[in-house]
């Protein structure tokens, strides 16, 4: 037993270690960037509403993973793609109304029409996850459900590639939400306005949902215990596909809130957003939806402001090309310093 304490221990002490050396090595960039000057008050300003949309959407992608988290105890992995199927589904819809001329006569009508196409997709897709590939699986070790959620997420990926074909499809565009808006000192474009008042709404929505109506209740009641939910009778199937119809509609708000930043779709598009969008429910605390939605609005302006904030003092050409490893390397600090998340609470094992 000694043995293995010590073995722990220093394994434990390297791993902090790693952590307070990143920690130092992104502190001293810091005071690098900020003493040469090279961030300029308006790049401020841009980088940090920049990563507020971001992460918005990474929020709502979150929800997904820590509303099914919260349910069942399992990471759903196939959740980007989940997103990926409404974006890449709806974008159909937008060409068919764009080249119908929709998009100029209706612009607003012809909006809801993709979102609503987006979000059932995803919907539709989450469900038959859940009732396909989760559902059989529910008294099984964990690991079986995280490989099932793999192999889905693989499946729904060539799936897509196989349906839509693999080459990177641009969305007409919504000349709607062109241009920008001032609001004192605060200059963003339309674009971004819509993307953060859009995901925060859904967001409110989700909260109030969970904390006064009934069926939030009863989802609340579940994740505690299904057992003792059953007994007192609700209906636990239903109330697991609901959870499931629920994340799939958020990542389809979220698939086109995406496009409306980077205006593209593409078969592997929910790969980098999923995993990030992850790490953001781990950061906020896997299972909390406060947590969740905090967790993404604070990794996206991370990954925005960090590669220049930590990176541009050390004379890194192009640091933008490593805000992946910013998020990423958030998720080992989470990790080592806080393994159930900002808002998370320890599992009793």
């Amino acid at each position: 037993m000694r043995v293995g304490r010590f073995r722990f221990s220093l394994v434990t002490l390297f791993l902090w270690l790693l952590g307070g050396g990143i920690i130092a090595f992104a502190l001293y960039g810091s005071f690098l960037t900020l003493a040469q000057g090279r961030i300029q008050p308006q790049q401020w300003q841009s980088l940090v509403i920049a990563g507020t949309a971001l992460g918005s959407v990474y929020a709502l992608i979150a929800l997904g993973y820590t509303l099914v988290y919260g349910i069942l105890f399992m990471i759903n992995f196939a959740h980007g793609e989940v997103f990926m199927w409404g974006a890449f589904t709806a974008f159909f819809a937008a060409s068919a109304l764009n080249d119908a001329g929709m998009m100029e006569s209706n612009p607003i009508l012809a909006f809801f029409l993709v979102l609503g196409t987006a979000m059932l997709v995803s919907m539709l897709v989450a469900i038959m996850l859940e009732r396909i590939a989760y559902r059989p699986l529910r008294g099984a070790p964990r690991l079986v459900p995280l490989i099932t959620a793999i192999g889905a997420s693989l499946f729904l990926q060539y799936t897509a590639r196989g349906f839509y074909g693999s080459g990177v499809r641009a969305y007409p565009d919504y000349n709607l939400f062109d241009g920008v808006l001032s609001m004192g000192p605060i200059t963003l474009s339309v674009k971004q306005a819509v993307v953060i008042v859009a995901a925060f709404s859904l967001m409110v929505l989700l909260y109030l949902f969970i904390n006064r109506t009934r069926t939030g209740r009863a989802m609340r009641a579940v994740s505690e215990d299904k057992d003792v939910a059953a007994m007192m009778g609700i209906n636990v199937d239903r109330i697991i596909v609901t959870t499931f119809a629920i994340g799939g509609l958020l990542a389809g708000a979220a698939g086109i809130l995406y496009t409306l930043i980077f205006n593209q779709v593409l078969f592997f598009m929910g790969f980098l957003p999923g995993i990030k969008a992850f790490t953001a429910a781990v950061l906020g605390g896997i299972g909390n939806v406060i947590g969740a939605a905090l967790g993404g609005l604070i990794l996206g302006i991370v990954e925005q402001l960090g590669p220049n904030l930590f990176l541009s003092g050390y004379g890194i050409p192009s640091p933008n090309q490593l805000k992946d490893v910013i998020a990423f390397t958030v998720l080992v600090l989470v990790l080592i310093f806080r393994p159930s998340g900002l808002l998370g609470r320890k599992e009793n094992t």
